[in-house]
C-alpha cells in the first residue's frame, strides 16, 4: 500500500516546488509546516518560519490541492536546537543550529510524527541527491547537481534510518529552474527571496539573543595575547567567535588583531594576528559516516569546515568510535570548535563530525 509523503513546507519557493514535483511524480502529498518558536522571535526577512511564511505555505498547498497541517514543535525546537545553541556559545564554541534542526526537527521529530500518522517519507526543498547502494545496503547522500546551490553540508549528519525515509526532489535542478517550475504552476512564492542566517536570530546579534533568552549577565573579561599579555577587556565571551576582527574595540601596534581562541574556563578571549589563525589539523567527534560504518586507516578525502567554503584536500583517520583526526594539505583559516566538518569523496558525502579543536602543528 502506498503511503503518504509529508512535504515540509517552510513557505519558500524551494519547499513548495518540492511538493509540486512529488505530486507530479504520483506521490500522495501532505503539506506540513513546523511551528518552531513564538511569533515575536521570528519576524523579519531572515526568518524561515514566521507567521507570513506559514500563510505562504498554506497558500501553496491550497494551490496544489493538497492537505496542509501546522505541527507545533516549539518545545522540541527549544530543547533540541535553541538550548544546545546557547550552551555551545557559553562553552566558547560557534554552533551551526541549521545542522541540528535538520537532524533533530525535520528528520527527527517530523519523521517520528509522520510514522505515527502512517506517512512513509519526509521531503524537503534541500538541494542534494540520494542514491541507494544495493551492494552495501546503504543509502548514499550526494551533492546537488548544481554546486552553487548544494546543501549537502547541512544534511551530512543524517543517519541511515533518516536517509531511507528522506526525499530531495530538487537535487538535479538549478534555482532558476525551480523558480520557473513554481511560476508555471501559479505558485505565488515563485520569486520570494531566500531566507538567510539563523531563523531565530534574524538580526544576527547572537550575544543579545542569548542574554534575552537566558536572562543572564555574561561578565567582561581580559583580552590576552598568545603569550598571555593583557590587551584590554572584552564585553562577554558569548559576543565572539574564532576569526572575528570587527567589534573588538582594541588596537595593537603590531597590526590588526583577530579572535584566536575563546577560553570560558578563565573568561578570556585570546587575540592574534591573522597568520596565527591558519592551522592544518583538527580533531572532531560525534562522527556520522554514511557510505560505511568505519574508516579503515588514513583516508584521502576533501573536507569543508564551514558551509560557505570550497572543500579542501585532506587526510582523515578515525581515532575512536565516533572521533577523527583530520590534517589538511594546506593550512585553513579559523578552524572553529562547534562547527561541522563535512567529508567528501567526489560527489559522495562520506560523513560529518563536530569540530573539537584545531591544532597548529603538522
Amino acid at each position: 500500500m502506498d503511503k503518504k509523503t509529508a512535504a515540509a513546507m517552510s513557505g519558500g519557493v524551494d519547499s513548495s516546488a518540492a511538493a509540486l514535483l512529488l505530486q507530479q511524480a504520483g506521490h500522495d502529498v501532505v503539506g506540513v509546516t513546523l511551528k518552531l518558536a513564538a511569533p515575536a522571535g521570528l519576524n523579519g526577512e531572515s526568518a524561515c518560519c514566521s507567521l507570513d511564511d506559514v500563510e505562504d505555505a498554506r497558500a501553496a498547498a491550497f494551490r496544489l490541492h493538497i492537505p496542509h497541517y501546522v505541527f507545533n514543535f516549539t518545545n522540541c525546537f527549544q530543547a533540541e536546537v535553541v538550548e544546545p545553541f546557547v550552551r555551545s556559545y557559553e562553552a566558547g564554541e560557534t554552533p551551526n543550529p541549521c545542522v541540528e534542526c535538520n537532524r533533530k526537527l525535520k528528520f527527527g521529530a517530523l519523521l517520528r510524527r509522520a510514522g505515527e500518522l502512517g506517512w512513509g517519507k519526509v521531503a524537503t526543498g534541500h538541494y542534494a541527491r540520494l542514491d541507494y547502494d544495493a551492494g552495501s545496503g546503504r543509502w548514499l547522500l550526494k551533492k546537488a547537481a548544481h554546486l552553487d546551490k548544494d546543501q549537502s553540508y547541512v544534511l551530512a549528519v543524517l543517519n541511515q534510518e533518516q536517509l531511507s525515509r528522506a526525499l530531495f526532489p530538487l537535487g538535479e535542478l538549478s534555482k532558476e529552474e525551480v523558480r520557473s517550475i513554481a511560476a508555471r504552476a501559479g505558485l505565488l512564492n515563485a520569486r520570494k527571496r531566500d531566507s538567510q542566517d539563523i531563523c531565530f536570530v534574524p538580526d544576527k546579534n547572537y550575544g543579545a539573543f542569548i542574554r534575552r533568552h537566558t536572562g543572564k549577565d555574561y561578565p567582561p573579561g581580559p583580552y590576552l595575547s598568545q603569550s598571555g599579555a593583557a590587551l584590554g577587556q572584552h564585553t562577554g565571551i558569548i559576543d565572539y567567535t574564532v576569526g572575528q576582527r570587527r567589534g573588538l574595540g582594541v588596537s595593537s601596534s603590531a597590526g590588526r588583531l583577530y579572535v584566536k581562541e575563546l577560553r570560558p574556563e578563565d573568561n578570556a578571549v585570546v587575540l592574534s594576528d591573522n597568520a596565527s589563525l591558519f592551522t592544518r589539523t583538527l580533531t572532531a567527534n560525534h562522527l556520522n559516516l554514511i557510505p560505511c560504518s568505519r574508516l579503515d586507516g588514513p583516508v584521502r578525502l576533501r573536507a569543508k569546515i564551514r558551509y560557505r567554503m570550497a572543500e579542501q584536500p585532506c587526510t582523515v583517520e578515525q581515532t575512536g568510535e565516533d572521533s577523527i583526526r583530520l590534517t589538511f594539505d594546506q593550512p585553513q583559516r579559523a578552524i572553529t570548535p562547534g562547527q561541522a566538518v563535512v567529508l567528501y569523496d567526489g560527489d559522495l558525502v562520506v560523513g560529518a563530525a563536530a569540530i573539537v579543536k584545531g591544532a597548529s602543528h603538522g
